[in-house]
């Protein structure tokens, strides 16, 4: 007989799994080798002692409020939704907070972050083997790890990987939703009837993070809807696992929906946006596809450059290819939705990061 999957009311999704790390039963677990068992026993062990720990939790505010500098701002765009008519649009501006990301080859592709980061301190081991994205900066994370875990631990920037990790990430970017309810009540005396909450998902941290305080509301009040990246228009290769209906395969210690080839090897992905640019997806994402209780689309290239045209057109934001995903959603449903629907669309990156990409398809745009 085949359990049908549910949501647990009152309990973290990011809690919600069995003894053997699987959301659903399904999705998530720990496929590790033999060497990696003890660290991260060791870290499991550890997150469970601090996430409740009151002088960790002060020392973690501390640095959200004085480091990354939240809460971020949540801005109605007026103009856009004027021109759009139907449904109000707003945007949590998450590009507000410090910090930065890259990916390998991407080091071309998102040369002022990688300055940002060395900036900061840190040193950028660029990737040569595979495709030089995403999918090989974690491989290599993960070798270099197996191979050094007595003195070098790994950390993941997205909720993908062995149950721990995912964990990890998912707790702190929650922070995004607990401010959002915050201000939420702050704008409207309540929790509004009708919001659609759209994130882009590449491994799925910022729509994690961003839903992760709405997910026990109904879904006729609150939506969530995930938009993944279609790829170039005119090509069969995306990173769209969930919503390109991808079988589970098993990815950097983890099983969730993943983009692979009939004998199961792992496809090529294409994307204009680095950060989408993933064949797997967090397991968390799964299992809120297969419970019904978030809805994934995706928009291609083309879209999601005309959505960064139009808002940056209509307003002082100036969403990074990644978010602009998201926006393509919005702009698409919000004609058709009354005045009284609230879209809020993370706005989850500056394109300031993407700047040699757009003026390459845009022109002088």
């Amino acid at each position: 007989m085949k359990l049908k999957m549910k949501l647990k009311k009152g309990v973290p999704l990011i809690d919600q799994h069995d003894q053997q790390g699987f959301w659903g039963g399904k999705f998530g677990g720990s496929f590790i080798p033999e060497t990696l068992k003890k660290p991260v026993e060791d870290l499991t062990k550890e997150f469970k002692k601090l996430r409740n720990n009151k002088a960790f939790l002060k020392k973690r505010d501390y640095y959200f409020k004085n480091y990354i500098g939240s809460p971020t701002s949540l801005v109605k765009l007026e103009n856009l939704s004027n021109h759009l008519g139907g449904a109000q649009i707003w945007a949590k501006v998450v590009s507000e907070a410090n910090g930065g990301a890259h990916k390998t080859k991407d080091i071309k592709r998102q040369k002022p972050n990688c300055d940002a980061m060395r900036k900061n301190g840190a040193e950028i081991v660029p990737v040569y083997s595979g495709s030089q994205t995403l999918v090989d900066a974690v491989s290599e994370c993960m070798r270099y790890w197996v191979s050094n875990c007595d003195n070098t631990h790994m950390c993941v920037g997205s909720t993908v990987g062995p149950n721990i990790f995912v964990k990890i990430c998912g707790w702190s970017t929650a922070q995004i939703s607990r401010e959002l309810r915050t201000q939420l009540k702050e704008e409207f005396k309540k929790i509004p009837n009708k919001i659609k909450l759209i994130n882009c998902v590449g491994g799925g941290s910022s729509a994690y993070g961003f839903w992760s305080e709405f997910i026990d509301f109904d879904k006729k009040q609150i939506e969530l809807i995930g938009v993944e990246a279609g790829g170039p228009k005119k090509s069969k290769l995306h990173a769209a696992p969930l919503s390109r209906n991808a079988k589970v395969g098993i990815l950097h210690g983890a099983a969730s929906y993943v983009c692979q080839n009939n004998e199961g090897q792992i496809n090529d992905t294409e994307s204009i946006s680095a950060g989408l640019d993933y064949p797997g997806v967090s397991p968390i994402h799964c299992f809120l596809k297969d419970t019904k209780r978030a809805r994934y689309t995706y928009a291609t290239d083309e879209d999601a450059l005309n959505a960064h045209v139009m808002v940056t057109k209509f307003e002082k934001l100036n969403p990074s290819l990644e978010p602009s995903h998201a926006f393509a959603e919005a702009i698409k449903i919000a004609p058709k939705l009354s005045k009284d629907t609230i879209i809020i669309v993370n706005s989850c990156g500056d394109a300031k990061k993407d700047r040699d990409i757009l003026r390459e398809r845009l022109g002088k745009h």
